[in-house]
């Protein structure tokens, strides 16, 4: 089996749109989550990515292009050219591509129906199929870096892009392909998905005084979550191809733990979490206290953090007590298919420039919620050659990804 290793990372975020920006933005505490500026939106506060995306794809190009899309392929272009890997000759042959979406198109479908139901027109754009289809992105991102691997699209709501990253690290590590592209992308900051998210009674309440503190993961007065877009991608390639190169090698995926709930189609369940994070740590070949930090899905909902808690208690022992845990949704928002991948970049920098970046605005612990969340601060690690990222979706989806420090 191939050891695989991560060449090359690429974001769009709320936080900004390189890695460097990213991550410091999270050490410093620096929430990116604003006021919507939209007629319909009120109150609403989301996390949105600041780019001017009519100057960075020509108009021709940006016809069939939804937002999902250009914020998909900006993030593959920079994980590949951080990287350094072409696709010349036949290299592309054995390059894939796995992406990740929640929603695909949404911005595109919601201006469909409102062209259709209310504007009443005759007839849709011709691009619109091609803009609203799930693969939209894995499409297009194929297409301009010219992967010709497997190809894959996964939408598993909030552990997408997860999934994705995993599923590109098992092509490789059993010789499917030499190298892939993995991440997702998600823009769903639209009219009609809000609302529908604010039926569902799972986003945050508006603090009025600091309203980009709103979600509070783990936090006694949490209520929930912000909405947000972005895209993350990170070039994998076998330990061979990667050598073969002279890349620079950032990290190695050791392990990946994929398990379904099988209990409620939203309600979070410990043990399906427990069962994820053990087999990602059993394929790594690593004892749980090996691990140095962990990224958790922690997404400030009431029964999700309670759910997660008592899942590392399950996998970690008494061995919980001294993880530090971060939570980053509290300043980048919750990117749904994308927050996975995104979330992934956080561990690796976290494993890189040895420091746990803070769990925000948790000013007052839940006591049920007893680990070490790393409240407030960022934190050095004393320790840190192997860290986890946690995934959970809605519909029992869970993925979980384990990262070491790359040693030859």
């Amino acid at each position: 089996m191939n050891r695989v290793v991560v060449t090359g990372i690429g974001i769009c975020s709320p936080l900004g749109n390189d890695v460097d920006r990213f991550f410091t933005s999270l050490v410093e505490g620096r929430a990116g989550l604003k006021r919507v500026e939209a007629p319909w939106a009120g109150t609403v506060y989301a996390g949105l990515v600041e780019a001017d995306l009519d100057s960075l794809f020509p108009k021709i190009k940006r016809v069939s292009l939804d937002r999902v899309s250009m914020l998909a392929l900006l993030a593959a272009r920079q994980a590949v050219k951080a990287s350094g890997w072409s696709a010349e000759g036949t290299v592309s042959e054995h390059a894939g591509l796995f992406w990740g979406t929640g929603m695909g198109g949404a911005g595109t479908l919601e201006g469909a129906y409102q062209d259709l139901l209310v504007a009443k027109v005759s007839r849709l754009k011709p691009s619109t199929i091609v803009s609203v289809m799930t693969n939209a992105a894995t499409g297009q991102i194929g297409i301009e870096l010219g992967l010709r691997g497997p190809t894959c699209t996964y939408s598993s709501a909030c552990s997408s892009s997860a999934i994705a990253i995993g599923e590109a690290f098992r092509a490789i590590r059993f010789g499917l392909a030499r190298a892939a592209l993995a991440g997702g992308s998600e823009a769903l900051l639209t009219e009609g998905v809000i609302k529908a998210w604010e039926s569902l009674g799972t986003l945050a309440r508006i603090d009025a005084a600091q309203p980009e503190t709103s979600c509070r993961p783990f936090s006694a007065d949490r209520s929930g979550f912000l909405l947000a877009e972005g895209a993350a991608a990170v070039m994998l390639e076998s330990l061979e191809s990667a050598r073969a190169r002279g890349a620079t090698i950032l990290a190695e995926i050791a392990g990946y733990g994929n398990t379904g709930d099988a209990s409620h189609i939203t309600q979070p369940d410990a043990d399906g979490q427990a069962r994820a994070m053990r087999a990602a740590l059993a394929e790594a070949g690593l004892n749980p206290d090996q691990v140095d930090h962990i990224n958790a899905h922690g997404t400030g909902t009431k029964a999700g953090d309670m759910s997660e808690t008592t899942a590392i208690r399950k996998v970690f022992g008494l061995g919980a007590d001294s993880i530090p845990v971060s939570a980053t949704k509290a300043l980048h928002g919750h990117l749904m298919g994308a927050t996975g991948a995104l979330e992934f970049i956080a561990a690796i920098e976290a494993l890189r420039r040895r420091i746990a970046p803070p769990t925000a605005h948790l000013w007052q612990p839940d006591p049920a919620c007893d680990l070490d969340y790393v409240p407030l601060q960022a934190r050095p690690l004393a320790r840190a050659e192997v860290v986890m990222s946690n995934s959970f979706g809605f519909g029992g989806s869970n993925a979980v990804l384990v990262a070491r420090r790359f040693n030859d």
